[in-house]
């Protein structure tokens, strides 16, 4: 059994301005004024580590939609912000990033209680992240350049092409990362000038409020950064309908993005999806055990396994297949479950009730299609939406559990063939998401000719995490287009090409 904290604790204390933050009122960011929902509806928003309601927000529809849409369209057609210079643009960025920065440690007790995730983890992994996104992507304001053209054609020709924002832009974001994906969504976007609306996942809106907080406080034009907090079947589907809007960026679930492409082809919206994903950890028996070990497990229990690159399945050679899942049962058994804003917990509750749900439904479908529990798979007692990180072994390729997208804390351990690296890619490409990869060796050749077969986005050796100029995003249905890099910036923009006969 992993070592439990006192989940039914009391809540620490909180600080005056997370307070303050929660006890008022939680309006969209529509221009540069923060209205009601035109119905006057709300939504609650829960703490995960116990049911109770943290706060109430405006719970957007299509019309509020639409009044976002013209907001961002007036900003981008005829405001300050497309005749600002790409230095100017940078500097608004940079000074975002030094306002989060400085406001990091609410935003990380804010994320912690609306989602669930230790603290900790909030403010040295996603802070950090999210505020170098804004950094990294203020560089790029002043980069996005075209190039120019050698023509065939009879007569002198001076070609060249521009790089130019693609407009109004519709982000949504999912709860499991609510700030930081938000960053990864708002910098480029930001960066390219490109006008916005964000909403975020219904479970998690704080955040996301409190940023819209810090965008004005920084000084950004009206109506180049709109927020709307609602449902994903009322506003995300408006969102995703909008004539006005030009492009929709979606992060969540497969079958949500299927709906998103659906609804896009009204006008053509250009469409970056970073859907599921069923990420293979295979570690080979040349491997550093100790890190091999340590990683594997980290992959599938961070965030309590609420990441779309989770590595939910682990390939071990025979040789030390063994050892490798004693190893990480070892560190799932002694996770301390708790309050994510304890500083003492390691793994928080899941985001919801039916997230829950669904985790522990896998866990005894995995059971009864003849996969052997190891270790986990219960419910702490006490409130909140705690589930025990869970190791399954003898899972095949048939069962539910090894196909299908979990997003929760369970892994799938698996033995590989060891006779050639064809077959351990085929194993591994057996899958319909193609998100990312883990590889664990120290066979530079095996590490290279491996990650060549496998069939991902973004594969890892001897581990590695996400970094902004790195792009991200999957193969197969985890997605379309990339994030990060070069890649997500040019993913707001429009190429156009211009010759002229002179």
């Amino acid at each position: 059994m992993p070592k439990h904290m006192d989940i039914a604790a009391p809540l620490l204390p909180r600080p005056a301005s997370v307070a303050k933050f929660l006890d008022g009122q939680h309006r969209l960011l529509i221009g540069d004024d923060w209205v009601a929902a035109a119905s006057g509806e709300t939504l609650d928003t829960l703490d995960p580590a116990d049911g109770t309601t943290l706060a109430s927000v405006a719970s957007a529809g299509a019309e509020d939609v639409d009044r976002a849409v013209q907001a961002a369209r007036r900003a981008f057609e005829s405001g300050p912000w497309p005749s600002m210079p790409p230095n100017e643009r940078a500097r608004l960025i940079w000074r975002l990033a030094d306002l989060i920065e400085a406001n990091a440690d609410e935003i990380a007790l804010l994320e912690s209680l609306d989602n669930g995730k230790p603290v900790g983890d909030a403010r040295h992994f996603d802070l950090p992240h999210a505020i170098e996104l804004f950094r990294y992507y203020a560089g790029w304001a002043t980069k996005l350049n075209g190039e120019s053209i050698a023509l065939s054609n009879p007569g002198t020709w001076h070609a060249y092409t521009l790089r130019e924002p693609v407009g109004v832009v519709g982000q949504i974001v999912p709860w499991n990362a609510p700030f930081m994906i938000a960053a990864s969504k708002l910098a480029p976007a930001l960066a390219a000038g490109c006008t916005m609306i964000l909403k975020p996942a219904e479970q998690t809106p704080l955040t996301a409020l409190r940023l819209g907080q810090l965008v004005q406080e920084a000084g950004f034009p009206p109506g180049v950064v709109n927020i709307l907090t609602g449902y994903g079947k009322t506003a995300g589907a408006a969102m995703a309908a909008h004539p006005g809007i030009d492009k929709i960026t979606f992060t969540g679930s497969t079958a949500t993005g299927r709906e998103i492409v659906h609804a896009s082809t009204s006008n053509f919206k250009r469409v970056t999806l970073e859907l599921g994903g069923k990420t293979p950890v295979i570690i080979f028996p040349d491997a550093d055990m100790e890190k091999a070990i340590a990683g594997a497990a980290r992959a599938i229990f961070s965030n309590t396994g609420q990441i779309c690159n989770a590595g939910s399945r682990l390939y071990t050679h025979p040789d030390v297949f063994d050892q490798v899942i004693e190893g990480v049962a070892d560190i799932a058994r002694n996770i301390r479950l708790g309050r994510g804003t304890d500083p003492q917990t390691q793994m928080g509750p899941v985001i919801s009730s039916q997230q829950l749900d669904r985790i522990t439904g896998y866990i005894e479908t995995g059971q009864q299609q003849g996969a052997t529990l190891l270790s986990g798979g219960g419910r702490p007692s006490g409130s909140g939406y705690f589930v025990e990180p869970t190791i399954l072994t003898d899972t095949t390729h048939k069962m539910d559990v090894v196909r299908e997208e979990i997003f929760g804390p369970v892994l799938c351990a698996m033995k590989f063939d060891p006779e050639e690296i064809d077959r351990i890619s085929a194993e591994a490409n057996q899958s319909d998401f193609g998100l990312g990869a883990v590889i664990w060796t120290r066979d530079i050749g095996v590490a290279h000719g491996l990650a060549r077969k496998l069939k991902a986005g973004t594969v890892r050796v001897n581990g590695g995490g996400l970094d902004p100029a790195l792009p991200f995003g999957g193969f197969k249905a985890s997605g379309w287009g990339r994030e990060s890099g070069r890649e997500g910036i040019e993913a707001y923009t429009e190429v156009k090409s211009v010759a002229v006969n002179y």
